[in-house]
């Protein structure tokens, strides 16, 4: 109830943004993006319904946040494109329409950074940057889209402003008392013309803008990123202090890549490598006394994270069914411990003492998202966690909430 309440703030707080957000205000309105995913920073963290999100190309600005317990905790990332916002977001597309192939796969670059607190109230930092690699459909290119708007409404323009001229001249010139207020009429009539044309040529880009995106919501593309995600224990303030070193403190590389077939499936993949520190807990014996010894080691690790989803829907809203598996690259503690620690002369390892944080391997997870209209989707999953002999072991709910900032 507590989301479900924050959800209606937020409602309330960015009533344009949410639900009345002018969609012709601007001059810069074209169909920028097919979907709107959480953010990639979110992706590594593991904090999104689903884990194999869709590829996306965002241009503006977006915020988003994360819901995985039942507490409003702030965790929010946010979302950009530097190389975009300083090259090419002109009200004119001409630029980035003639630039090269590869400076348009760089004007993809992708940078998010975002904070949670997780279930162990550990606070968790983070960044990631991702870059289009593949790209069926892009928006931004289809100039055969407008181009005969343009020429529409600036001779629309043209023959407003002549005939406005003509009627002041008319007004002032007429000695015929009884013709002035139906001039004046006209006079008025004609700038109100002039005042929405703007607004009429918006709404007709957004018209077509519509229709593309309903057509090409499932166009297929290929992704690459990178992140790296801090995660910190906290006290009773939430100050930081020492830095966990497992699965959730490392950096990461991954490839994330679509595929649509027909008009309402679109599949999806994940292969993900990511390098952390791993902290292990383990006694050791000395052979003379027997005494035992607590101690601790740092070995290097990896995990291998592969999975597929396969989404049903359309441009306003999905549902999706998806399967990952993750495993470590060291197979056991005992293994990472050789690499690391070497017992002192006199002391041998207790074996079955040897602990690390445990990887469910399997998890499946199904839900969907829900977009409220060109600015802001909400996204909603439950996961399913399954040991290595697919004994069920947790289970989570997750929503995000994102908004692009137009």
């Amino acid at each position: 109830m507590r989301i479900i309440s924050f959800i209606f703030f937020l409602f309330l707080i960015f009533p344009r943004t949410i639900l009345g957000q002018s969609e012709t205000s601007s001059g810069r309105i074209t169909p920028k993006e097919f979907s709107i995913p959480s953010s990639p920073v979110f992706d590594i963290m593991g904090v999104t319904p689903s884990q194999i999100n869709r590829t996306s190309d965002i241009k503006d600005f977006k915020v988003d946040w994360s819901f995985k317990s039942w507490r409003l905790n702030p965790n929010l990332a946010i979302q950009t494109q530097p190389l975009w916002e300083i090259l090419y977001n002109r009200k004119d597309l001409s630029k980035y329409q003639r630039a090269t192939s590869l400076m348009r796969k760089l004007a993809s670059l992708d940078l998010s950074v975002g904070s949670v607190q997780d279930e162990n109230n550990d606070r968790r930092l983070g960044f990631a940057l991702k870059v289009n690699l593949i790209r069926q459909k892009d928006p931004l290119m289809a100039k055969e889209l407008y181009e005969d708007i343009g020429e529409k409404y600036s001779n629309e323009k043209d023959e407003l402003t002549i005939k406005l001229k003509e009627l002041r001249v008319q007004l002032d010139s007429t000695k015929n008392i009884l013709t002035k207020p139906e001039i004046r009429n006209q006079i008025q009539s004609t700038e109100q013309q002039l005042l929405t044309l703007n607004s009429r040529r918006n709404s007709e880009i957004n018209d077509r803008a519509k229709i593309f995106i309903s057509e090409n919501w499932n166009a297929s593309s290929l992704d690459i990123a990178y992140g790296r995600v801090y995660t910190y224990q906290t006290d009773s303030i939430g100050s930081l202090k020492s830095l966990r070193l497992n699965r959730n403190t490392g950096l990461g590389g991954w490839i994330n890549g679509s595929l649509g077939i027909g008009k309402r499936i679109l599949l999806s993949g994940l292969i993900r490598s990511t390098w952390y520190e791993e902290q292990l807990d383990f006694l050791i014996r000395n052979n003379s006394t027997g005494d035992e010894l607590t101690r601790q080691a740092v070995a290097d690790n990896t995990l291998i994270t592969v999975g597929f989803n396969i989404r049903y829907g359309g441009p306003l809203f999905t549902f999706f069914a998806e399967f990952l598996y993750e495993k470590k690259g060291l197979k056991t503690p005992l293994e990472a411990l050789n690499q690391a620690f070497s017992a002192p002369t006199n002391f041998t390892v207790v074996a079955n003492s040897v602990k690390w944080n445990v990887v469910n391997p399997n998890t499946i997870s199904f839900g969907g998202d829900w977009r409220l209209n060109r600015s802001v989707i909400i996204n909603y999953g439950m996961r399913c966690q399954f040991n290595k002999d697919w004994k069920f072991t947790s289970f989570a709910p997750i929503v995000t909430l994102a908004c692009m900032m137009r």
